[in-house]
């Protein structure tokens, strides 16, 4: 480690709490209570369901029971991506069709505007910036692969993407060695603690109750079980994502993968006119073990990867601290992309989890016979798609209950889809470590070669993903 490493602060859950401050933690559940939908877990997934059900039927009794507090979770740790990738799209074209699958992406365009018109009418300062998405190729095969998924995208009816070369890539961002990039201004970058602080306080004037440090250990038909009491409802939703493995019966459910991030110091004028950037777009590459980053609006990088990807019997981390050779391999990759940044002083470090089903599928699922419901396994890609789940909870809760009918989004191939669980120990610890070592080893060969076809190991860590 370098003396850069000094003053980094290491955890504190996330960057964007030291930014914008730690919340006052709400009152835990004084024993047994009784409410007509009872939502687990306090982050996005579950206050965009509190808020559109509380809109659509205010008569409902709907409590949050969130065991940290509202935003605790990935909600308050990612990257700040609002846009309009969701998990499993492929998947759902061949099980349900190709014209399926276009509507459940033309519901995830619309979906990063609605979070928007939301915090403009909720009066949500969230740091939004509609700067919409770049991402990069830096090598032959990371270029064949852009090349292929810009193609692949216009299949599925984003007629508004942009395909730029390496002088069109440099005008919008200067990263070293780019050769192209792909763009959609279906993206925005956001500061997630600020939304969902106002999310909960948003769902909370509306009438919706908000139980903190109240962790749930057990969920059964029409039960959420704490050490507090029990909660009664007709409908016991599951919100939990990363954390669902904590859960009775639930161990092997959604594999909690890990993710790190890194935010420099301020960046100075000087800076900035080096790294250019100026229209805020997240940022991402075609990487097999690939980054994600964002100019935040006080002016530093905040990038993120995968550093140890997943933790031994769907263990999570404590408070976000991140181990400190993560805090180097993500450094590193900030002073590859801008070497002009070599010298920039990395401020803060955090760690967060992630669901990921078997089959890399996001799912929204309400069983009728049993009244729970749940939505997750974003892979990372939540921050827009929790919106749309919440959403489609709400129709769902509805359309059970008879108070609404079939919509469109009750329709999405999304709804209602199973997965198989993931192995038991010590095969699930086995299978992710050597697929994570394999993408580094696919991204190292393709580094020093100059073909224009991926490597062999990463179509072997695709099969034992269960990507394809």
């Amino acid at each position: 480690m370098g003396s850069w490493a000094s003053g980094v602060v290491n955890g504190g859950i996330s960057f964007w709490y030291a930014d914008d401050g730690l919340p006052a933690v709400r009152e835990p559940l004084a024993g047994d209570a009784s409410a007509d939908v009872v939502i687990v877990g306090g982050g996005y997934t579950g206050l965009w369901t509190a808020y559109y059900l509380k809109k659509a039927a205010p008569f409902l009794r709907i409590t949050v029971l969130e065991q940290r507090f509202c935003g605790y979770g990935a909600s308050g740790r990612n990257g700040g991506w609002l846009y309009n990738g969701i998990a499993g799209r492929d998947r759902y074209a061949t099980v349900h069709g190709h014209e399926a699958a276009v509507r459940l992406q033309r519901a995830m365009n619309e979906t990063v505007d609605e979070v928007v018109r939301v915090t403009e009418a909720e009066g949500i300062e969230a740091d939004i910036h509609k700067g919409g998405v770049l991402e990069v190729a830096r090598t032959p095969a990371q270029l064949a692969r852009l090349k292929d998924f810009h193609a692949h995208e216009l299949v599925y009816g984003e007629k508004d993407r942009e395909l730029y070369g390496a002088r069109e890539t440099a005008v919008r961002i200067r990263i070293a060695g780019a050769v192209g990039s792909t763009w959609t201004p279906h993206g925005a970058r956001v500061h997630p603690v600020k939304l969902v602080k106002g999310l909960a306080a948003a769902v909370e004037a509306l009438g919706v109750v908000i139980h903190e440090s109240t962790p749930v250990t057990e969920i059964r038909p029409r039960h959420a079980v704490t050490p507090y009491g029990t909660v009664r409802a007709s409908y016991v939703l599951r919100c939990t994502e990363g954390f669902t493995a904590s859960l009775k019966g639930q161990k092997r459910t959604w594999l909690p993968m890990n993710s790190s991030m890194i935010a420099t110091e301020p960046l100075s004028a000087q800076q900035w006119e080096a790294v250019g950037w100026d229209g805020r777009e997240t940022l991402g590459d075609m990487a097999h073990a690939y980054m994600y980053a964002q100019r935040t609006a006080d002016g530093r990088i905040a990038l993120g990867g995968r550093g140890v990807p997943y933790r031994f019997g769907s263990r999570t981390d404590h408070d976000g601290r991140t181990q400190e050779e993560t805090v180097e391999a993500l450094r590193e990759i900030l002073v590859d992309f801008f070497p002009a940044l070599a010298g920039v002083r990395i401020e803060h470090a955090w760690s967060g989890v992630l669901g990921v089903p078997r089959d890399w599928c996001a799912t929204v699922t309400l069983d009728r016979s049993t009244g729970l419901g749940w939505a997750g396994g974003y892979v990372g890609s939540g921050v827009a798609t929790t919106n749309l789940a919440g959403r489609t909870l709400r129709d769902l809760v509805q359309l059970d209950s008879g108070q609404g009918g079939r919509t469109e989004l009750t329709d999405l191939p999304w709804v209602g889809h199973k997965v198989r669980k993931w192995e038991p120990e010590p095969l699930r610890w086995l299978g992710v470590q050597g697929m994570y070592a394999t993408y580094r080893a696919a991204d190292r060969r393709e580094a020093v070669r100059h073909s224009a076809g991926s490597s062999r190991l990463a179509r072997v860590a695709d099969r034992v993903a269960g990507r394809h």
